[in-house]
């Protein structure tokens, strides 16, 4: 594969893909530490044919953005809070932690390194970065491996649900995405294998995604294919699922601040599928998915339509201008969320 250039993309009308960019973050951990690590041109990747993240699923993965400002600078977006969530996920598969001060210099380099490909200002579009730790050493046997690569890399990417703002339609499914007590507070490759047949059943059915249901009951909300769900009260409060299998987004963790800041009493509960009613705006919350409108949920046959089928709500729409605005740098943010990179 060939390495992109910035005369490569159509800023504007940019797809939700994978481009080589010149330069990656790696580094090893072996004998017990961390080696210094360096920016590396290589995007390929030789493993052993034996290795724990191949056969076993040792593997932990991340999502965060580099954004565009209006004076040509560049913002990372809370990336401390994703080198946190790395480790409680490297924790739960026995794999090496990794210092979130190393975490955030390395997603610098990277996004430094390559700073023409994050996207103009006002296209709509990001640099999207993926660190992404796995074992790498032979095992056979069930158990965690010795050595471990931390690998980042960036790729320019458009919105992830087709049409940004426009509300999309989503379906319950009869599959699970996590159990309670198992990986899904982790960001692991298996919750995300494991998704991939109930999102190609909704797609083909006419779906943006679906909608998980916790695995004991089948009545809680747990969450929207590869987002957090949200919904918006008819009294105006802000509601998202509590369960113990869902993963804690970094958007979801801004979004209730934000949520609080506009007066809106958020609070995490459980949300019973059969409670749609209680909702006048409904979306979508993730690194990936920004704050994305749901226009309407069926479950067993019956939809339910949200504020909108066209439109995004008042609130929805209220919360991705004030969480975009702080992402780009047009507004100012709570202390610490932005660490700005310079032009």
């Amino acid at each position: 594969m060939s390495k992109a250039k910035p005369t490569d993309f159509d800023w504007a009308n940019l797809d939700f893909s994978y481009h080589d960019l010149p330069f990656r973050f790696r580094t090893f951990y072996r004998n017990g530490r961390w080696e210094e690590g360096k920016l590396v041109t290589d995007s390929q990747i030789s493993l052993s044919e034996a290795s724990p993240s191949i056969h076993y699923g040792q593997q932990v993965f991340e999502g965060l953005k580099a954004y565009r400002r209006p004076d040509g600078g560049i913002n990372l977006f809370r990336p401390n809070e994703n080198g946190k969530r790395m480790n409680r996920s490297a924790k739960r598969l026995l794999m090496p932690e990794f210092p979130v001060d190393r975490f955030v210099e390395a997603i610098k380099q990277v996004v430094l390194a390559n700073k023409e490909f994050v996207p103009p200002y006002g296209t709509g579009a990001t640099l999207y970065l993926r660190p992404l730790m796995i074992a790498i050493d032979s095992v056979v046997g069930v158990q965690p491996g010795k050595e471990y690569m931390l690998n980042i890399y960036a790729t320019p990417v458009g919105p992830y649900f087709k049409g940004g703002l426009t509300p999309t339609a989503f379906v319950t499914s009869q599959y699970d995405r996590a159990a309670h007590g198992g990986t899904g507070r982790a960001k692991v490759g298996g919750n995300y294998a494991a998704s991939l047949l109930p999102g190609s059943k909704a797609h083909e059915t006419g779906y943006s995604d679906v909608v998980y249901l916790d695995p004991i009951h089948h009545e809680y909300i747990e969450e929207l294919g590869s987002a957090n769900f949200f919904g918006i009260t008819k009294l105006g409060q802000f509601l998202t699922p509590k369960s113990p299998s869902i993963l804690p987004s970094i958007t979801k963790l801004s979004v209730l601040d934000l949520s609080k800041e506009m007066g809106l009493k958020p609070a995490q509960v459980q949300i019973s599928i059969n409670d749609l009613d209680l909702f006048a705006e409904a979306g979508a919350m993730g690194t990936a998915a920004v704050i994305s409108p749901v226009g309407s949920i069926t479950n067993q046959g019956e939809k339910h339509v949200f504020y909108s089928e066209t439109e995004p709500g008042p609130i929805t729409l209220k919360l991705y201008n004030r969480l975009t605005g702080i992402q780009f740098g047009t507004e100012t943010g709570p202390e610490g969320w932005v660490i700005d990179l310079g032009k």
